[in-house]
C-alpha cells in the first residue's frame, strides 16, 4: 500500500506527459503545414545563395 502513497516520481511523470503532448502537437502541426513549411524554408535557402 505504501507504493500507491509514494509521490516522489509524480512530478517527473507529469513533465514527461506535458512534453509528450507538446511533441505530438508539433508533429501534427508539421504534417498539416508541410507544404507551407517546405516553401518557407526553400525561400530562406534561395535567399541565402
Amino acid at each position: 500500500m505504501g507504493f500507491w502513497l509514494d509521490e516522489r516520481g509524480q512530478g517527473m511523470v507529469e513533465y514527461a506527459l506535458i512534453i509528450a503532448v507538446i511533441a505530438i502537437a508539433i508533429i501534427v502541426a508539421m504534417v498539416f503545414f508541410k507544404d507551407q513549411l517546405s516553401n518557407y524554408f526553400s525561400s530562406i535557402g534561395n535567399n541565402l545563395t
